[in-house]
């Protein structure tokens, strides 16, 4: 069965939100009603004015373009490794259960953290030192900076999603000293017309940390599924990041905040690339419903789990260790 194209979310659904308004009076007001208002809806929004610096936003691309057009053999050198999860991550790796291998590749990093680092020693998953081509140290002139960049950005928005909840805007900085985060260069093919449903460049799945910063190329191909089942575009928005909230807002909200299931089918028959940010808060930051998310006589639906703990479980369902990748 092929799956219908459908059509593009429009701006009240998937809205645009200006982050210089947090340089002005009663900015940080204004967003937070605008970002609840996205949250409450799909969990979708795109920000303007976020930051980052156009050199390093187009430049990720790049090098990402240049370092997929390597040979696979010259790619397989940075193999992803199994203890740090860094690294060249081939097509097969990625699987869910009732679902063809997604129609993509990665290079992966993450905090770059000594490893003598207390969180390393203790074997914490994504702590620990990145892994970066020995031949291409262009591949890191730019990934670097960009990480750093959009981990910037991320902190911008905590107190935005503070205010959001009705919490002090500095609620979530103590929990940011050492944030959980790791980002990934993709690289898709294009979607075979093959009427087969089970394959997709990304099949349906909700993000499962707090928030994802999305660098998306002009091809487009991200799909979201509102609330009624529908499935909706989100296309490139030039001088736009997407951001979208992860499944750890269910149990902070108490399902005030719900993540929204999306998916990538790339059907424009070119080679498509995207740099999603995956932020989240240090690892031992506990998430527990948030008492301006609590109505009277209500109780949490979710248990206290630490947010580090949740974020390990979810990705050991996700990956495939390298070493199995020739047995598949």
């Amino acid at each position: 069965m092929v799956i219908e194209v459908p059509r593009a979310a429009e701006r009240e659904e998937v809205p645009v939100l200006d982050l210089s308004l947090l340089d002005r009076p009663g900015g940080l007001a204004t967003l937070a009603a605008e970002l609840r208002q996205a949250c409450l809806n799909l969990g979708f929004f795109y920000v303007a004015n976020h930051g980052v610096p156009g050199a390093l936003s187009e430049g990720i691309f790049d090098v990402s373009r240049r370092y997929f057009a390597l040979p696979l053999e010259e790619r397989m050198k940075d193999l992803m490794d199994a203890r740090f999860k860094r690294g060249f991550m081939p097509h097969g790796l990625s699987h869910s259960p009732g679902y063809d291998p997604d129609l993509k590749e990665s290079y992966e990093l993450a905090l770059d953290l000594p490893l003598d680092d207390p969180d390393v020693e203790q074997g914490r998953l994504l702590h620990g030192p990145n892994h970066w081509p020995a031949d291409h140290s262009w591949l890191r002139d730019v990934a670097e900076p960009y990480f750093y960049a959009t981990m910037s950005l991320g902190q911008r928005l905590l107190s935005v999603f503070a205010v959001s909840l009705d919490l002090d805007p500095t609620y979530f900085e103590p929990f940011c000293n050492k944030p959980m985060m790791h980002m990934r260069l993709f690289h898709y093919w294009p979607q075979p017309v093959s009427g087969n449903d089970q394959l997709f460049g990304v099949r349906p799945h909700s993000d499962l940390g707090m928030l994802t910063i999305l660098n998306q190329d002009p091809i487009g191909g991200l799909e979201l599924r509102k609330r009624d089942g529908e499935w909706v575009g989100a296309p490139h928005i030039p001088g736009t990041f997407i951001v979208n909230i992860g499944d750890l807002f269910r149990t902070w909200t108490n399902d005030t905040y719900v993540s929204t299931p999306h998916r990538v089918i790339n059907r424009t028959g070119k080679e498509r690339y995207s740099v999603p940010t995956f932020f989240c808060l240090d690892y031992d930051t506990p998430v527990a419903c948030l008492p301006s998310c609590l109505a009277p006589g209500e109780t949490p639906k979710y248990p206290e789990i630490k947010a580090g703990e949740y974020v390990e479980s979810r990705l050991k369902q996700s990956y495939r260790d390298p070493g199995q990748l020739h047995a598949a």
